[in-house]
């Protein structure tokens, strides 16, 4: 399911921007980025995502930018000195011109200083807010994809629920049609048979064509789908239920031998290829 989820908080001296954001996945991917300044909280921001994003490709990402214009490096003045020192010498001995070697100096290693600093427990609590203040909306957007989702697949299986009641109506026409049609078959012959021999192999070949258990069973299978979409991490177990919802489709298709219910089953089959594509946003 996709999921999107965005904070920020101020603090001294910078800006620190939350984000998490999903996509689709059967397992839970997650990809952390932040700076080493966060890194030894890596393993309780795992812990919290997981919390509220059971699978997914999510993507997590802590941005700080600085708002003062206290420098966050300073030039190690010693070393720069020596090294324009150097330069200038050789530039002397070579007779060339020093006008650049000011911009060389600076490129020279060690010649800017960055002091680590250290993350505070008062720092963290601020970045902390911020981040369950983004994931309470991640889960905010995914929950309100749900209900759409949920509206979605309601939609689809009120749609097969309507051709199965139609397949119903027709089957209840088709047996004694297929009756009619083959003792009609039977007198153009114009030979005389056994009556009981022929009623034996009637009923044989009318059991072979009847879908009288498909059709409840595929009614229980409907009304356990949509019963089961109001239960928690109900994904897999909707994904199983639509495998049952198929087989009981193709069984009947194939049973019918039927043109206009083999239509219905056909517009089943569609319904049912959207919903299995939805089931894959279901958590």
């Amino acid at each position: 399911m996709t999921g999107f989820g965005k904070a920020t908080a101020e603090l001294k001296g910078k800006k620190i921007t939350v984000e998490i954001r999903s996509l689709n996945s059967k397992q839970l991917d997650l990809n952390l980025r932040f700076s080493s300044y966060y890194r030894e909280k890596e393993n309780e921001i795992r812990q919290e995502i997981s919390k509220i994003a059971e699978r997914g490709k999510v993507d997590f990402s802590i941005y700080s930018e600085q708002n003062s214009q206290t420098p966050t490096a300073t030039i190690n003045r010693k070393l720069a000195k020596a090294y324009h020192k150097e330069l200038s010498s050789l530039a002397k001995e070579l007779k060339a011109d020093d006008e650049d070697i000011l911009s060389l100096i600076m490129k020279m290693p060690e010649v800017f200083k960055t002091e680590k600093e250290e993350m505070t427990d008062k720092e963290w609590k601020v970045v902390k807010a911020c981040m369950d203040k983004a994931m309470k909306a991640f889960v905010k957007f995914r929950s309100d994809e749900g209900k759409t989702l949920g509206k979605d697949l309601t939609k689809r299986i009120s749609s097969i629920t309507n051709l199965l009641n139609q397949v119903i109506l027709l089957d209840e026409k088709r047996i004694p049609t297929v009756r009619e049609r083959l003792q009609k078959g039977v007198d153009e012959l114009k030979e005389k048979i056994d009556q009981n021999r022929f009623e034996q192999e009637l009923i044989y070949y009318i059991e072979k064509l009847d879908i009288t258990e498909e059709k409840v069973r595929l009614k229980t299978h409907l009304d356990y789908f949509l019963k089961t979409m109001n239960e928690d991490s109900s994904g897999r177990k909707l994904g199983f239920i639509t495998q049952e919802i198929g087989r009981e489709i193709n069984t009947i298709g194939s049973k019918a031998n039927d043109a206009a219910i083999q239509k219905l089953v056909v517009q089943m089959k569609d319904e049912l290829e959207k919903i299995k594509e939805q089931n894959n946003n279901v958590l």
